[in-house]
């Protein structure tokens, strides 16, 4: 009996569906590749289904690790039509050694925490695959480029250069940066994502001008993080947050191997110390535009993910946020994506106000590490109920819990799965 016959629940024939032999798609439609913290999440619900198909998932990824350590944020599959996404291979040209076809920007680090989750699914299968083994040193090379190449504030903060390495591509805490780009002419690309989704889901034209043209300057200078002139360089808590959780995950895959974790503890409470001291203002984390040096006076849910940070010396006033009136944790659809007393709340548009299934959970692994249980088990309650009711939808309007953008959403169904299932 197959995996797929010996699970029939929703969640699980959305990534039965979005399977495609080595990894799992986040929409056959809208993202018909391979995405780099989408592979994570989803391998988080998979190891419940199918733990090695879980550590497949996680090392198929892995095959699109650069020399450099870099894990590029979209691994191109050879069976997908080249022009079937936008910006496809062709745009990027940028390859592995291997040939493995690649985007050059990447995406927030979640791989180590879903790695050391997907081992603990089956100790006994991770340990005959030789699993944490393998994967230990690309994810050492990861964070070691991200520490290395990325801190381009010398602050010991980790900066994005592009609003894609954000993973939440249109929030208006990249609105002023953005406003320095001047966008690619709208004749020299074609948008496929709106071919999939409705216009007023997605960012708007003149918006995906610029990120186009922050892509191509990047590419032009071959992705050299020291010769690129970045008109976009923010430190963003979220990627900051999860760059902190992943090394915790590391110093507990090097336990486990027999190696020193104290490097990695190292590195998440100097990466804690620097996160507070220089994004923490107002109850809430903020980007820091570097350049200009200033923090970004743009409230988002990135700003609540270092909830999940293990003896974040904040955590109490960063709850107290949540429950107010800019996010009104357990009062509306699981999390808004920005301050719903914001300027530029948009209920239905991409990341400027709908609430999305990772960053709940994201959030829900944080009040149970705080020991809110009652928030947490409200805020799964919500998430399961949404995800059923939506068709795994990508994300939904946080008042009337609508859906928006895809439906069949590989990590929502992976996410909702392991809430479902999981122990926390």
């Amino acid at each position: 009996m197959t995996i797929e016959e010996a699970d029939s629940s929703a969640a699980a024939r959305v990534l039965f569906g979005n399977w495609t032999g080595r990894s799992t798609v986040p929409s056959h439609s809208l993202y018909p590749h391979q995405w780099s913290w989408d592979s994570a999440f989803i391998a988080i619900g998979l190891r419940h289904l199918s733990p090695q198909r879980a550590q497949v998932e996680l090392e198929s990824l892995f095959e699109s690790q650069w020399a450099d350590g870099r894990i590029p944020h979209i691994n191109f599959s050879p069976s997908v039509p080249r022009d079937a996404y936008f910006p496809g291979p062709d745009f990027w040209q940028a390859s592995t050694p291997s040939g493995v076809e690649t985007s050059g920007i990447v995406q927030p680090p979640v791989h180590a925490l879903a790695v050391w989750l997907t081992h603990q699914a089956d100790e006994q299968e991770s340990v005959r695959r030789n699993f944490l083994a393998g994967a230990y040193p690309k994810l050492v090379a990861w964070h070691a480029y991200l520490h290395e190449h990325r801190d381009l504030g010398g602050r010991g903060l980790v900066a994005i250069v592009h609003p894609w390495e954000s993973g939440m591509d249109n929030s208006p805490a990249w609105d002023t940066a953005l406003a320095r780009v001047d966008p690619a002419p709208p004749g020299s690309f074609t948008r496929r994502d709106t071919d999939h989704a409705k216009d007023a889901d997605r960012p708007t034209d003149l918006d995906y001008g610029r990120y186009v043209q922050l892509a191509a300057t990047y590419r032009d200078h071959r992705y050299d993080d020291a010769a690129t002139p970045f008109a976009f360089a923010l430190e963003d808590p979220c990627f900051n947050a999860l760059l902190i959780a992943s090394e915790h995950a590391l110093a507990s895959i090097a336990a486990v191997l027999s190696l020193d974790p104290a490097p990695h503890l190292q590195a998440a409470a100097e990466l804690t110390a620097a996160m507070v001291k220089e994004l923490f203002a107002d109850g809430i984390f903020r980007s820091r535009d570097l350049a200009d040096g200033e923090l970004v006076a743009a409230d988002t849910i990135a700003g609540l993910i270092p909830l999940l940070v293990d003896g974040l010396p904040v955590a109490t006033e960063l709850l107290a946020t949540a429950r107010g009136p800019r996010f009104r944790l357990g009062e509306v659809r699981m999390v808004p994506s920005y301050d719903l007393t914001g300027p530029a709340f948009e209920p239905g548009r991409y990341w400027r106000g709908p609430s999305w299934f990772n960053t709940a959970w994201l959030i829900h692994r944080g009040l149970v590490g705080l020991g809110q249980a009652g928030l947490a088990g409200a805020l799964r309650t919500d998430v399961l109920e949404l995800a059923a009711a939506t068709d795994f939808a990508e994300y939904v309007d946080p008042y009337t819990g609508e859906a928006r953008g895809a439906r069949n959403f590989s990590w929502t169904a992976a996410l909702a799965l392991d809430l479902e299932r999981g122990q926390l």
